[in-house]
């Protein structure tokens, strides 16, 4: 028996989507003279804030795109004011070192008016220890030390709309009820796709209380829960839709297979590099979100509109 052809796929809006690619390189994207720079009156005690969260936010975006160190994240930003023409005065190193560790980041999103449908899944991200290449050499030593991003995909717009930044001993399905409380109440979510990691009870309630549906493949070895809540009672659903027309065959009825757009944003997010540059938690959740905004801003100026063609 011949083995069936692989779906081949094309571009429907390839030259859109090519002017998009040429303007997310733009720095007019990244700095906006109209942005509030100067902080306002907060109302408390003590000597007020020079700069404002968008300011620096802004300089620690362009740190975060170019792989800048502080010192030459302030030379970047005082050269980019001067040539705008502005008498704008710049953080040094030391405020924009201070203020990552306390910064509210704004991450953009879009809505596209309907339901949700979540992809969720996590990865490993390194803040210490030796590469790749040094430790296949010679042996992988005790120093390397791991963060784990947890992240939720819009599948409409293909946004990031949540996203949790924990250490590498937490697992993957206490962190969901987290990422889904992140949402508004009054945002409808339809479906929520994950692996067979959050094939817990925790899940499957946490998913049912925010009225979504689970599609979470059943362990090889699961059984059926005891149907005492509506959790194992949605749960054992999937358990026999699984066992009925197969495993394979749900994936496919499902749309299980959509979570590879997920896991691409991981590697977009490794992209800017496979290392943490900040030592201090709050700093790394900073700059873990600093990471996510640049990748919605990037995904809101174009993306690639692909359908099969055979």
């Amino acid at each position: 028996m011949s083995k069936p052809a692989n779906t081949r796929y094309r571009t429907t809006n390839w030259s859109d989507y090519n002017a998009s690619l040429k303007r997310r390189g733009s720095l007019s994207i990244w700095f906006d003279p109209a942005m509030p720079w100067k902080a306002g009156r907060g109302g408390k005690r003590g000597h007020p804030q020079t700069f404002s969260d968008s300011a620096v936010q802004t300089c620690l975006t362009l740190k975060v795109l170019f792989g800048l160190p502080l010192r030459q994240t302030v030379g970047l930003v005082t050269n980019l004011i001067e040539m705008a023409g502005l008498d704008w005065p710049v953080p040094d190193y030391s405020t924009l070192c201070r203020r990552q560790a306390r910064i509210q980041v704004q991450i953009p999103y879009r809505r596209s008016g309907q339901p949700l449908n979540l992809l969720i899944d996590s990865t490993g991200i390194r803040f210490r220890g030796d590469g790749e290449w040094l430790s296949r050499k010679h042996g992988a030593t005790r120093r390397r030390e791991w963060r784990k991003v947890h992240l939720a995909m819009d599948t409409a717009t293909g946004d990031i709309r949540a996203v949790e930044f924990t250490s590498s001993r937490q697992g993957d399905s206490p962190i969901l009820p987290e990422l889904l409380s992140q949402f508004p109440a009054g945002e409808k979510i339809e479906t929520v796709t994950a692996d067979g990691a959050y094939d817990t009870r925790r899940c499957h309630a946490a998913i049912l209380e925010h009225g979504a549906e689970p599609i979470i493949p059943i362990r090889r070895n699961g059984r059926a829960w005891k149907p005492d809540c509506p959790a194992a009672i949605s749960r054992n659903e999937i358990l026999r839709a699984t066992r009925c027309p197969g495993r394979s065959i749900w994936k496919k009825w499902t749309g299980y297979h959509a979570r590879s757009r997920v896991e691409a944003q991981m590697n977009r997010l490794k992209l800017f590099g496979d290392r943490i540059m900040s030592r201090d938690p709050d700093r790394q959740t900073a700059e873990i979100q600093i990471r996510i905004a640049i990748m919605n801003r990037c995904s809101a100026l174009g993306r690639a509109d692909i359908e099969a063609i055979a």
